[in-house]
């Protein structure tokens, strides 16, 4: 079995009942996405606070200080203990953590939302990254989408999230969602080293748009597949050539674009009405 820390059990409920007015003048009721600070220490030394649902505190405790690349080996973890009577979360090291001051003291500003923050030079996390090349079939992307559409529960009680899923073809293997896209990623990054589930013949599918940030926490993740139902960013697009990352957005219905990686993917059920295409429009 893969080695697991002593951890709580503490996710809240992602969302909350209340009253509200409609534009009619009427009242009804709806729901809000849960928002709640987690501050995380390590051995003591506050780290980062980061704004979630907390549904999954301890998983997105453990992916964070992955994906961050702070601590190297899931068996150096000893705890990770949540407590929301104070909204923080304790973790309890094994030896400490290598050069702590120099991994804190460099610090480059995301674009990413419910976390802003990434330690250390960026760059260094794709060192010595090589993700295989899979095949992705069309038909294969459609029938995830259309599975994909039966999760985001926050999002269609409240909205003001982002959902993010682990996929292997068409099967979701989890799904999350998070007030932030990155807290959301961070926690399948957790579930997956948990779990020890490699991700070479995994799909990454995020509801959030394609940032620097997100192609570099897919790669370290070893996924070579990323889906969005949003948009790319300049750098992001740049990241996923260099480190092979197939990558597609605007993903929703039967259509998606394929911005790296076309020679990867096989057209195997393009869509037999074009009529209602806009002049100009990119082809899916």
């Amino acid at each position: 079995m893969a080695y697991r820390p002593d951890m709580t059990n503490a996710g809240l409920s992602p969302s909350h009942p209340v009253t509200v007015m409609d534009e009619l003048g009427e009242l009804r009721e709806t729901h809000i996405a849960g928002e709640r600070p987690l501050t995380v220490y390590v051995d003591k030394c506050e780290l980062v606070t980061l704004m979630t649902l907390g549904g999954h505190p301890e998983l997105l405790t453990v992916g964070y200080l992955r994906n961050q690349g702070l601590i190297k080996d899931i068996e150096e973890i000893v705890a990770v203990q949540v407590d929301w009577d104070i909204d923080a979360v304790a973790v309890v090291t094994r030896h400490g953590v290598a050069d702590w001051e120099a991994k804190l003291g460099r610090r480059t500003v995301t674009t990413g939302c419910g976390q802003g923050t990434v330690f250390g030079d960026l760059m260094d996390h794709l060192t010595g990254v090589k993700l295989p090349a899979i095949e992705v079939r069309q038909s294969v992307v459609y029938a995830l989408l259309r599975n994909l559409s039966e999760y985001n529960e926050v999002y269609k009680k409240a909205g003001a999230v982002h959902g993010c899923a682990l996929c292997r073809n068409d099967e979701i293997l989890m799904f999350c969602e998070d007030v932030g896209r990155h807290n959301a990623v961070d926690a399948i990054a957790g579930h997956m080293w948990l779990n020890a589930i490699e991700g070479g013949d995994k799909f990454f599918y995020t509801t959030g748009r394609l940032t620097s940030e997100m192609v570099i926490k897919v790669a370290q993740m070893g996924i070579p597949v990323l889906l969005s139902r949003s948009g790319v960013t300049q750098m992001g697009l740049e990241l996923a050539q260099m480190v092979g990352v197939t990558m597609l957005a605007r993903a929703k219905g039967r259509h998606f674009l394929v911005f790296t990686g076309a020679d990867r993917v096989v057209l195997d059920e393009r869509p037999a009405d074009r009529a209602h295409r806009r002049p100009g429009a990119l082809a899916g």
